[in-house]
């Protein structure tokens, strides 16, 4: 026998050892050898093992993430209020609300986002991100060519100015920042809050910023010096939103109180230029004597001269929780508000007109009243006196109940006085109302729901089917069946909260294990509900097929297992025959079960009990065959190898163990996630294994070489539980983000150094991406600084502008070499070969490589690749920029880099003499190219003007932006003589 192994594995042919085997008969030795066979493993090709990368191939089931708004988008030219763009964890879904149909997908790379943003045209979207970042993506075809990294935490708001020409963001880490996005760079970065910015927005015709925050304060920022000049402090708890109404000369403000807060707005500028009288220095504008204003929250200042607030009154919500999210339409004239509910509150800002009519009423009402009073006293009565409150500004419309808790609401009005809504609601679900605003007791009606795409709650289960083409899902509502090739729904029934779920072989019906512990058979073909078995009188966690087929094992808290077999009995409804289980055995334990799996050869079955130990029996006689013990908490998932050698088992206490099936022993413990272990499971025919933890991260194993082979990563919040493929080529996840997440195993292989470089390079990133925001020397800070943040892209852009520097420097000193070496020589010597690198960019000089390599840097990362940049290649680039304006190269470009690098190292230039000379050059030619650029950007706009004039009076007609200009400014002044008035006799 020992000839006999050996011989196998050094490979020595076995006919040569049989026709030696004397007397022995070949039968005897062939059945000898195959026994052998039978007890060694085969030998291992190749040195090193190779395993097959997974990768995300698809992400379905979410209508809408939680964690961002949703808004209303036009898309290729359709009509207003029929799209609506909402996150899908990283990416943006455009749902077509008619037809229920996803119709653009604005893909996203890895963090989930969280705030949407329209542009004014309509014909992009800014798209906030969990890491900070900021995307703009045009919806026609989907791409995004501009991206913005400024903030270091999740960006919890985004605005547009009128014009579409610059971004505000707020983030949770308290700073805003306003970007240009036409020049695609940072402009600077206002400090101020402390806590989350909830609201940031532009005012239309002044450059003003207000913002509102969870410190409970709300401040206003004047954009030209970039500082606060006023502060409201006039709320108790955090402001979660506000909105601008009646031309931005009123804010109303949403706190955690049931109250919405109106707050004047008075421009100062205005009202010195219409020859009002200026109010005493030392005394606030709005000061009374009893400070009563004050307590209102006014934070005036003697230095104030912008504009000023006073507390207007309160609009009373029905709702007693906090402001969730609050919006107008684009007129400004319905305002949408709700909370923590179903309710969506709508309140409609009258006209001026509308109000005086209310008023007249009123006063109507008053003198009939005072009329009555005085006859009644017989003594003459004064002229009553009615006070316009905000009550008669702004008046309840209608409410709207939404089919569950609301997260985000839109606003759009349309022609005829039609009003859309659409709702975000946190079952993961869109429904969309329209009103007529002029009724008088407008009603809502629910013009759409999109639900069929996803579930309403967390999936908890999922299965394949035999044929690797169908994937089941259960939450606690519905059953869904998918196409796993084409991601739609096949099935959607209703069913218990389930727990546990596999297709019944010939994939024809469906089991699923309850909440309530109850066993529910669905067939497939008719979608309906066959039969609900009352299994145990606990929460059935775990439901196992038999390798024979036949039947199924269950496990429940109620601390039995139970035995099924599958029958076919006749239906006495319909006469045919269906699927039904029947109870054959039942095993009794002492603790509740959390899981039971069967080993391949149907010999053993394992259940893990909540006291923290997987115990093993024979299948056959139920008699106890081994106890794995060592894990700290209950084990919540295991499973058995295919050749029934080993068994992995998952536990809350993060870590997973690797045991041998035969004796129990523990052949290694890992830690395996950062919270509990959720669920296990084996690839077929291998070794290699599957987990999935409450961290988000899907990471598989090899249970031979206790190796991390691979780490999914691209859920968002728990994941719950996945599915492998009999075939092994797909893998499906679920989790608490509602997305189910399909990945294909492809045939590129992972080599593990590099999969463990890539790792230590993210968490490089990340450390990065938290630091601090680079701080320019000797300025201290304030509350404006530069917008940009170092990242690795920041990085490796400041090192290829060194690499080109230097590879100038080289080519310098080549030169230089041969022109000495020309000179000694008396002739003309061939000149040295240029390097490579400038041969492949079609033979271009050094110094315009350099400004090849500053111009391939993205805008937006420009200014913190110069400031990474080491000092000693500053002066040679300076001496470059000098000769690049000199040609008129990129001049706006080149004067861009050169004032960045002048205002950062001023010291340092200035105090080097050798460097006094090359400033003073630049001086004189950076003047005179930029005048020379501005007298033609002056030749063109004079052009235009002309061109301007000649039409206008060509056609006689006024453009379009002008007329409406001028009317703004007579609608201004008209209403200044109105709000004059504040009371009516």
């Amino acid at each position: 026998m020992v000839t006999t192994r050996s011989s196998y594995r050094c490979g020595i042919d076995y006919r040569v050892w049989i026709s030696s085997a004397g007397s022995t008969t070949r039968a005897e030795l062939a059945a000898t050898l195959q026994r052998i066979h039978r007890h060694v493993r085969p030998p291992v090709m190749g040195l090193t093992k190779q395993y097959l990368r997974y990768v995300s191939s698809a992400v379905f089931g979410v209508i809408g993430s939680q964690k961002a708004n949703i808004a209303y988008v036009t898309l290729r030219g359709g009509e207003r209020g029929r799209y609506v763009a909402v996150a899908a964890c990283e990416h943006v879904f455009i749902w077509d609300v008619r037809k229920g149909e996803k119709v653009l997908i604005l893909q996203g790379q890895k963090h989930e986002v969280t705030f949407l943003c329209p542009s004014p045209d309509g014909i992009h979207i800014a798209v906030g991100y969990e890491d900070g970042a900021v995307r703009i993506f045009s919806l026609m075809n989907g791409e995004s060519n501009v991206s913005f990294n400024g903030h270091k935490s999740a960006v919890s708001v985004i605005h547009y100015d009128r014009l579409g020409a610059r971004l505000v963001t707020g983030s949770k880490d308290t700073e805003v920042i306003v970007w240009d996005i036409i020049n695609e760079c940072g402009l600077y970065r206002l400090r101020g809050h402390k806590d989350i910015i909830t609201q940031a927005l532009f005012l239309k015709d002044k450059n003003l910023l207000v913002t509102s925050s969870k410190d409970s304060f709300v401040k206003w920022w004047d954009l030209d010096t970039q500082h606060c000049f006023k502060t409201m402090v006039g709320h108790r708890s955090e402001v979660w939103s506000m909105v601008l109404l009646n031309q931005e000369y009123r804010l109303l403000t949403g706190s955690a109180d049931s109250e919405l807060r109106a707050w004047d707005i008075s421009y100062l500028q205005e009202e010195k230029a219409e020859g009002e009288p200026k109010v005493k220095k030392g005394k606030t504008l709005l000061e009374d004597d009893d400070d009563e204003d004050n307590e209102e929250g006014l934070d005036e200042s003697p230095e104030e001269r912008i504009l000023s607030c006073k507390k207007a009154g309160t609009i009373l919500r029905e709702a007693r929780d906090r402001v969730v999210s609050m919006t107008t339409d684009h007129k400004a004239r319905v305002i949408a508000c709700h909370g923590n509910d179903s309710i969506l509150e709508l309140f409609t800002v009258l006209s001026e007109e509308e109000v005086q009519r209310k008023m007249t009423k009123k006063l109507k009402k008053a003198k009939k009243k005072a009329a009555k009073a005085q006859e009644d006293a017989g003594e003459e009565a004064a002229e009553p006196v009615v006070e316009r409150t905000l009550k008669d500004e702004i008046i309840r419309l209608t409410n709207i109940k939404a089919s569950a808790k609301i997260r985000w609401v839109e606003c759009l009005s349309c022609v005829g006085g039609e009003l859309k809504v659409a709702l975000l609601l946190q079952n993961n679900t869109v429904e969309t109302y329209s009103l007529k605003t002029s009724d008088k007791t407008p009603t809502a009606n629910k013009t759409a729901r999109l639900t069929l795409g996803g579930h309403r709650t967390d999936v908890r289960t999922l299965a394949f089917s035999s044929d690797n083409l169908a994937v089941l899902s259960a939450s606690g509502d519905t059953v869904k069946v998918w196409n796993r090739s084409t991601l739609q729904v096949i099935r959607t029934m209703a069913c218990d909260y389930a727990l546990c779920s596999l297709f019944v072989p010939g994939d024809r019906q469906i089991i699923l294990g309850t909440k309530s512990g109850k066993l529910q058979i669905f067939e497939l073909a008719s979608g309906s509900l066959l039969e609900t078995v009352d299994a145990h009188d606990g929460a059935l966690w775990s439901l196992c097929l038999a390798p024979d087929q036949r039947g199924i094992v269950t496990g429940s808290a109620d601390k039995t297992v139970k035995f099924w077999e599958f029958e076919l009995i006749k239906d006495q409804g319909t006469a045919q025959k269906r699927l039904t289980v029947k109870h054959t055995r039942t095993l009794q334990l002492e603790e509740d079960v959390l899981c039971v799996k069967f080993s391949p050869d149907h010999r053993l079955l394992a259940v893990s009990l909540l006291d923290c130990t997987v115990k093993i029996f024979y299948t056959d006689t139920l008699k106890f065959f081994l106890s794995l013990y060592g894990h700290k908490l209950p084990v919540l998932c295991l499973d058995i190898s295919h050749d029934n050698t080993i068994i992995a088992t998952g536990s809350a206490d993060r870590n997973l163990k690797i045991w041998g099936l035969d004796f129990g022993d523990c052949h290694r413990s890992m830690f395996a996630h950062d919270d509990s272990v959720m669920f296990l499971q084996f690839v077929p025919k291998t070794h290699l294994f599957f987990t999935a933890g409450k961290d988000k991260k899907i990471k598989q194993w090899d249970a031979d070489k206790f190796e991390h082979i691979q780490t999914l990563e691209g859920h968002h919040r728990e994941v719950w539980c996945l599915a492998i493929s009999p075939n092994g080529d797909h893998l499906v996840s679920a989790s608490h983000d509602k997305s189910l997440r399909l990945w294909e195993r492809t045939r590129e292989p992972i080599i593990l150094e590099e999969e463990r470089e890539m790792e230590r390079e993210a968490e490089f990133e990340e450390s990065m991406a938290k630091g601090d925001v680079p701080v320019v020397p000797g300025e201290t800070q304030g509350e404006a600084a530069p917008a940009s943040k170092k990242t690795v892209e920041t990085v490796k852009a400041a090192e290829r502008i060194m690499e080109a520097l230097e590879l100038y420097k080289e080519e310098n000193r080549k030169l230089e070499v041969h022109k000495y070496a020309c000179e000694n020589a008396g002739k003309e010597l061939p000149p040295p070969k240029p390097n490579p690198i400038l041969v492949a960019f079609g033979n271009v000089s050094p110094s315009r490589y350099v400004l090849d390599v500053i111009k391939k840097v993205r805008s937006s990362e420009l200014e913190v690749s110069l400031l990474v940049l080491p000092f000693p290649y500053v002066p040679e680039l300076l001496k470059l920029f000098n000769s690049y304006i000199q040609q008129g190269l990129e001049v706006e470009l080149v004067c861009r880099c050169l004032f960045f690098l002048l205002k950062i190292h001023f010291g340092q230039i200035s105090s080097n003499q050798m460097l006094l000379s090359v400033i003073d050059e630049l001086r004189t030619n950076t003047v005179s190219k930029v005048r020379e650029i501005r007298d033609v950007m002056g030749f063109n706009n004079a052009g235009l003007q002309f061109l301007q004039r000649e039409i206008e009076s060509k056609e006689d007609v006024m453009f379009f932006a002008d007329a409406t200009g001028q009317l703004k400014d007579k609608k201004k002044k008209r209403r200044k003589r109105e709000r004059a008035i504040l009371t009516i006799a």
